[in-house]
């Protein structure tokens, strides 16, 4: 698995000439790829998600904290969620073709592990920490402003900020007077690379089901799926109606 120049329609996409083509190459290596190919002197992308992970999160909120003195921590932090969280950098890899460059195991080809938004979003912030170390701080901070920061103006525009189980359970307290529940329906994949899939319910009604890398994170996904199925997407609270 030789860095090669098989990101140079990449490179020219995002902006960037990487100096050491091993590490964007070691961006794109999903960890089921190094269990069925233990021979390979290689690493795959997990500690290059940790990393790039850290810088997303600095620069978004260095970002926020300059642009917008005059906001509280509360509306801040909501913000900097919106724009670091899975569904969002999954959409931006999925724009940027990052899929199309992954190592993956047999398996999960046959899955389709290159359109899985949580393998996405993972890869999405790999190649920005391999940006980091390879670019520097300035330079990875120009692609975050490029292609995750500009977004902001439309996802606060659409709403997409406010928290997706928050607003599923003050509409369904004020429309049903019941609280919503989540309770895992599936745990799929090997230990090291586990998935969960858990239903949103109210009352004892299913009303959809997410899925994730964590409980967590699938429990957000449920309560998004349920606000559609509900048709409470632009539902309007009474508090925001005075």
């Amino acid at each position: 698995m030789p860095a090669n120049n098989r990101y140079a329609e990449l490179e020219k996409k995002i902006h960037v000439d990487f100096n050491d083509l091993s590490l964007i190459d070691k961006a794109f290596v999903h960890k089921s790829y190094m269990n069925e190919h233990r021979e390979l002197k290689s690493e795959h992308n997990e500690r290059l998600e940790f990393l790039g992970d850290a810088v997303l999160e600095l620069v978004v909120t260095d970002y926020l904290y300059k642009k917008y003195p005059e906001e509280e921590e509360g509306v801040l932090t909501n913000w900097r969620s919106a724009l670091v969280k899975g569904k969002h950098l999954a959409e931006i890899s999925s724009e940027l073709d990052l899929g199309l460059y992954l190592y993956l195991s047999r398996g999960e080809e046959r899955s389709g592990g290159r359109k899985k938004n949580y393998i996405l979003a993972n890869t999405l912030e790999a190649l920005i920490g391999a940006m980091y170390l390879d670019q520097g701080y300035q330079n990875a901070h120009k692609f975050i402003d490029a292609f995750i920061l500009k977004r902001l103006d439309e996802i606060l525009k659409k709403g997409l900020h406010i928290d997706a189980k928050s607003r599923f359970q003050e509409i369904a307290q004020e429309e049903i007077g019941l609280t919503p529940e989540y309770r895992l329906v599936k745990e799929e994949g090997p230990d090291h690379d586990k998935s969960f899939i858990m239903g949103a319910y109210i009352g004892e009604e299913f009303i959809a089901e997410g899925k994730g890398s964590s409980k967590q994170k699938a429990e957000q996904e449920a309560a998004s799926a349920a606000l559609k199925a509900k048709q409470w997407e632009n539902y309007q609270l009474k508090t925001e109606e005075e």
